[in-house]
């Protein structure tokens, strides 16, 4: 049964904005995809949302609640310890809509505990797209208050992403636009073949970016690029984003359209055999670090450096240097 399914069986029902707060929530062997079952979502019943009941309504429909357009791969074998954020809502182009926002906020909510996870890569199943941004036809039919409500909850979903504790690379192997570059921008790694597209390009459609665009581009590229890029609209190719610091790494697009995909598991894979709670902890001072001034930042540091003195990861590394071995890290 499909990851979203499996969650609704249990009764996994979100209730309000904070219910999901940071603080409370193509490999071989990859599992399959599956259709939501219709009894998951008994009666159409409001599900997997964020939003007070005056919005339940979005997420009515039985037919809306059949499509999976967010699913969840975990890799085996080698690549254990690698799972894939799989968008796969194909006739919208991956775009920001009710039910793909609320199947994200489900699946990246399961995955803050998940000691299992060690990497995270977002990527699209979708040819030439990785994110077209906001469902517009959805958005056209909101009053103002909706539309308000509606955005403070996507900008929440990309807080959640942001605060996932393990490494995450977004695999972006065609447009990134609005919405679609925000939720890459909330990944710590990027990866985009040249031909990829992004850009935020919410003020030639007389708005901002409203999902943390204009604040986490800014740490990107600098403070006078972002403006540049947001006042503009903008967009760059994957040439330039990896020459302005937008991405990590570029590359040739491969006649399969999965050249960024596949940049983004060598990434993850030489992210892998590294002890995982280090990792974690790495994430969690810089992270906290770059908010505050350099002497809190210090002090930040120290309170994760304490926290992996005591693990068994710590005393493998020490013991496989002085053996002259490759360490084994078990994530204790």
């Amino acid at each position: 049964m499909a990851f979203i399914s499996r969650l609704a069986l249990r009764g996994f029902h979100l209730r309000g904005l904070g219910a999901l707060s940071p603080a409370s929530v193509g490999g071989t062997g990859s599992v399959s995809f599956h259709r939501l079952e219709e009894d998951s979502l008994p009666g159409g019943r409001c599900f997997l949302i964020g939003y007070s009941r005056t919005h339940c309504r979005w997420m009515h429909t039985e037919k809306e609640s059949e499509a999976l357009e967010v699913d969840l791969k975990r890799l085996d074998g080698k690549d254990t310890g690698i799972a894939e954020v799989l968008m796969c809502r194909q006739k919208a182009r991956n775009a920001l809509g009710r039910v793909f926002v609320a199947q994200m906020r489900l699946l990246v909510s399961s995955l803050h505990n998940d000691p299992a996870v060690r990497v995270v890569v977002f990527r699209s199943l979708v040819p030439g797209i990785f994110c077209a941004g906001a469902d517009l036809k959805e958005r056209a039919e909101m009053n103002h208050s909706d539309s308000d409500l509606f955005v403070h909850g996507l900008r929440s979903l990309m807080t959640e992403i942001a605060s996932l504790p393990m490494p995450t690379v977004a695999a972006v192997d065609g447009f990134a636009l609005g919405g679609g570059l925000e939720l890459a921008l909330a990944c710590d790694l990027r990866t985009a073949a040249f031909s990829a597209q992004m850009g935020l390009i919410e003020t030639t459609r007389g708005l901002l970016p409203g999902a943390g665009g204009s604040q986490r581009l800014p740490r990107a590229v600098g403070f006078a690029l972002a403006k540049e890029l947001i006042f503009t609209g903008k967009k760059v190719d994957g040439q330039r984003a990896v020459q302005i610091g937008l991405v990590n790494r570029a590359m040739e697009q491969n006649p399969d359209g999965d050249a960024a995909y596949k940049e983004a598991l060598i990434l993850a894979r030489e992210i892998l055999p590294q002890a995982p709670i280090a990792v974690r902890m790495a994430k969690e001072a810089m992270n906290r670090g770059i908010e505050v001034d350099i002497t809190s930042g210090m002090a930040i540091e120290r309170m994760c450096y304490a926290r992996v003195i005591p693990t068994k990861d710590r005393e493998e590394g020490m013991a496989a240097f002085l053996e002259k071995r490759p360490p084994n890290y078990i994530g204790e």
